[in-house]
Formats: structure tokens, C-alpha cells, sequence
């Protein structure tokens, strides 16, 4: 369905964007542009033209801004409901948008009645409405400063260090001014003969220096192991990408199936870095952002230019709508990556056992930035074996062995590691 609405009206307003056509047929009356309910039009738009078209920049097919006032009406009827028949007929207007956009076929669009075609027009022939001009010393979002009446952090720090600062002096006034008073009444405050150092006693004390001693070597040895348990363990890991791709967006608002771009988890051992061409399937069209998509922190301009980056990696013409040949390789980072001596599989997970990507990945619609979500540790992964119970609800893999396990173990459902989940000779090979 995607294909179709990407090509059929590609062609439709090809001249808007290009050339008018040389054909004089095309020179009466804007009758196209006659009536027509505009806003029913933009609900017609929506659904078969915007795939392909924008109103004011060119897509995979040109901008329909204005196509009313360039055709008669007739002759627009005939193009949307059945291009191919009007390019064969030898149609000079027909041929003429058809090699002007780069001889793309346009599927036909007989389920269009005339008067949605009207309603299309009408909606196109609508005058640009005029850009909001910034105001000036206005604010941009995620730029407010606390002007709010709250006191700021500075000022607490600084009224903490001034208090801090108070009491250490009155501290050594009062120190002073008891000494002063002690004397004054003829009190030593000096000792009468010299202490032992707490060090030296302590150090006489044997059965302190062993306890102490002990103590000393377990607490290091649980700092030191505790340290070493951290190596290699990459939880929250979130590295900036050469070009910035929101799951928030994809699988959040869009509700792209993961397995479209990691189609390689389904059946291979990784799930896979998706090609560029993966992306040019949407974003072949997809030029821009809506302005509902912008947040706080990230503005539609930000992911207008992200998208820019994406066609300068694969060499797309976004004003001539065709590849340029000339490629730059993404060099993206890496998150999730098991040891060398860790054997897992994609596919044994997805598909056989039918496991959730955000199960392991956490809730990858709701992020902005992809991350580590888990610790990927190897006691993660037993803790998983030993509480997951297999799918076995039309999965005939595990049928045979299921039935057996089953009545070894006197349950109904199995868990992975009553299935061989632990044995070692699993994951490490």
C-alpha cells in the first residue's frame, strides 16, 4: 500500500514543482480549481497524496501547491483516474509530466470520484500560510533560566559555607576564652604528665591488630571483587550516534515493528545493524518532522537536520529526488556487546521462544536515546532461564520434549533451565 501511494500521484503535479508542460491543452480556464471543500480535500490528501507529495517542497513527486490554476479540469480527471492510458494515447501534457519525474508509472486512482479530486484541489489552491516571526528577546523552549522567585543553588551554597565558616570561628573563640577563664582562676589545663599515643597503644594491643587486621582483608577483598563484577558490565550505556535516530519516534509514534529493521534477530544469530536503504524506504519522502514531533530538548530543526545527514550518507538528491552515487559510511557505535566467550541467538529467542525485544532492550518505544537497558551479566541470564516458562501455545519445537520433561518433573509448564537452560556447554562453546 506504501509503493502504490508513493507513486500515484507522483506524476500529478509534476509541472508544480518542474515545468509547466508544453501541451497548449492544459492552457484554459482553471476549472480544476472550481469549487471543491478544501477540508474534506486535506482528508483526501492525507490518505492517498501525502505518502508522496507536500504541499509547498518537492518529494517523490513535486509540490501541489497551486495545481488548479495549470490544468482543465477534464484533463485532470483523466490524468489521476488512469495516467497510463493518457500516456499512451500520446498526450503531449501526459508524456511531458511523465519523463519530468523521471518516467515514474503512476498507479491509477479510479476509487476517486471527481468531486474528491476537487476537494484535493481546492485544498492545494489554499495561499501558504505566512511563517510566525520570532519575537524578539523571546525565550527559545528548554532555555528558561529559574527566574521564578526560587532561590537559586549558589546562593544556598554560599549561605551554607558562610555558616560553616561562623561556627568554625566561634569554635576557636570559645576554645580560647575557656583557656583565658581557666587561667584566670588558676586551673592547669595542661596534663600533669605526658599520655601515651592512641597509635602506640593501639599498636600494643595485639588482639586489636588482628581483629582489625581481618577485618581490613575482607573489606578489601569485597571492594576489590565487587570492582572486578563491574568489568565489562555496560548497564545505561548510551553513546552518542553519528546521526541521531529516536525509537521514540519509530516504535513509539510510528509503531514500526522492530523485526523491520533488525529483520536479521528473526533468523540470524544477531539482530543487525539495519542498511541505510532500510531508512530511504520512509525517508526517501519523509524530509521533514511534524512540529508535534519536537520536544524540549530536541527541536524539529534538530531532527530536520539529522534527516539531512541521512541522505548525504547514501548520496540522495532531495531536489531532483535520485541518488548521486556518491555514499559516506556511518560509522555507529556499538551498545550491546557479549564477550567473546558468550554464545547467544537472536532467532532461538525470537522466534522460537518468542521472546519480546524489550524484555532484554527494556521499553525501547519510549527512548529517545538508545541504551544498555540490562546488565547482560551472566547471572541476568540465569535468573531469566530460571523463571521464564517456555511458549509452548503453537510452538511444535519443544512438543517432544516438552511431553517428556513434563512427567519427569510432574508440572505443566517448563522453564528454560529445567530444559537444559544452565548446562554451560549452552552458552559457552
Amino acid at each position: 500500500m506504501l509503493t502504490i501511494s508513493l507513486t500515484s500521484i507522483a506524476q500529478v503535479a509534476a509541472p508544480a514543482a518542474t515545468a509547466t508542460p508544453a501541451a497548449t491543452t492544459t492552457t484554459a480556464a482553471p476549472a480544476v480549481a472550481q469549487g471543491g471543500d478544501p477540508v474534506k480535500g486535506k482528508e483526501v490528501f492525507n490518505t492517498n497524496c501525502a505518502a508522496c507529495h507536500k504541499l509547498d517542497a518537492k518529494a517523490t513527486g513535486p509540490a501541489l501547491r497551486g495545481i488548479g490554476a495549470k490544468y482543465e479540469k477534464a484533463w485532470f480527471y483523466k490524468w489521476v483516474h488512469n495516467s497510463g492510458d493518457l500516456i499512451k494515447s500520446g498526450d503531449a501534457a501526459a508524456i511531458k509530466v511523465f519523463e519530468a519525474n523521471n518516467k515514474i508509472p503512476m498507479t491509477p486512482f479510479p476509487q476517486l470520484s471527481e468531486a474528491d479530486i476537487d476537494n484535493v484541489v481546492a485544498y492545494a489552491s489554499e495561499p501558504k500560510a505566512a511563517a510566525v516571526a520570532p519575537v524578539v528577546g523571546a525565550k527559545l523552549p528548554g532555555t528558561e533560566t529559574n527566574a521564578g522567585g526560587g532561590i537559586s543553588n549558589d546562593v544556598i551554597l554560599g549561605a551554607l559555607s558562610l555558616v560553616m565558616a561562623i561556627l568554625i570561628v566561634m569554635l576557636f573563640l570559645v576554645n580560647n576564652v575557656l583557656r583565658k577563664v581557666a587561667a584566670a582562676n588558676g586551673i592547669n589545663v595542661a596534663p600533669k604528665e605526658p599520655t601515651i599515643s592512641i597509635w602506640k597503644a593501639f599498636a600494643k594491643n595485639q588482639f586489636l591488630v588482628l581483629v582489625t587486621s581481618i577485618f581490613l582483608l575482607l573489606a578489601s577483598a569485597f571492594f576489590i571483587y565487587g570492582y572486578l563484577m563491574q568489568v565489562g558490565v555496560d548497564q545505561d550505556y548510551s553513546p552518542v550516534q553519528p546521526i541521531h535516530y529516536s525509537h521514540r519516534i519509530h516504535a513509539g509514534s510510528n509503531g514500526i515493528n522492530c523485526n523491520y529493521c533488525h529483520s536479521a534477530a528473526r533468523v540470524g544469530k544477531t539482530a543487525g545493524i539495519p542498511s541505510l536503504n532500510v531508512c530511504m524506504n520512509c525517508h526517501k519522502n519523509i524530509s521533514e518532522v511534524s512540529d508535534t514531533t519536537a520536544t524540549k530538548d530536541y527541536s524539529k530543526a534538530f531532527y530536520d537536520a539529522e534527516i539531512n545527514k541521512l541522505y548525504k550518507a547514501v548520496g540522495w538528491d532531495k531536489a531532483n529526488q535520485k541518488y548521486t552515487g556518491i555514499t559516506q559510511p556511518v560509522k555507529w557505535v556499538r551498545i550491546h556487546n557479549l564477550q567473546s566467550f558468550v554464545y547467544f541467538n537472536h532467532s532461538q529467542h525470537v522466534t522460537v521462544a518468542g521472546v519480546a525485544c524489550q524484555t532484554c532492550h527494556g521499553p525501547v518505544q519510549t527512548f529517545e536515546v538508545q541504551k544498555q537497558f540490562s546488565k547482560m551479566t551472566m547471572g541476568w541470564c540465569i535468573t531469566c532461564h530460571r523463571t521464564t516458562n517456555v511458549k509452548m501455545e503453537g510452538n511444535d519445537y519443544y512438543t517432544k520434549i516438552h511431553e517428556q520433561l513434563s512427567k519427569k518433573y510432574g508440572v505443566d509448564k517448563l522453564t528454560a533451565a529445567q530444559m537444559g537452560g544452565l548446562e554451560c556447554g549452552k552458552c559457552h562453546y
